[in-house]
């Protein structure tokens, strides 16, 4: 499941992302973070593939996105659950509420 915020819909919608297939015998597993692969050296890129239309790719995909006003209720649930979980820029979410409903 993806989860991002209404107020940056606009922005998923008009995304367009590039995926790099790196050398794949230069790298090995972050030792102390799960899911990572890491290198040392510089590595040149194989191939760029141009990625648009992210909410089809999702559907394509079938990876639950939802759009929801404020990421913060939906975050505290999953931080205090026992399901595995990443959050990436949470930086540029809405403010954190001194409340929640």
């Amino acid at each position: 499941m993806h989860v991002t915020e209404t107020g940056w819909l606009r922005q998923l919608l008009a995304t367009r992302l590039f995926a790099y297939e790196l050398p794949v015998d230069e790298f090995r597993p972050h030792e102390e973070v799960g899911g990572y692969w890491i290198t040392d050296q510089p590595v040149e890129a194989i191939d760029r593939q141009v990625i648009n239309d992210l909410i089809g790719r999702h559907a394509d995909a079938g990876i639950e996105l939802r759009i929801t006003p404020s990421i913060w209720p939906f975050w505290r649930q999953v931080a205090n659950s026992t399901v595995g979980f990443s959050g990436s820029r949470l930086r540029n979410a809405a403010p954190y509420p001194d409340q929640f409903d």
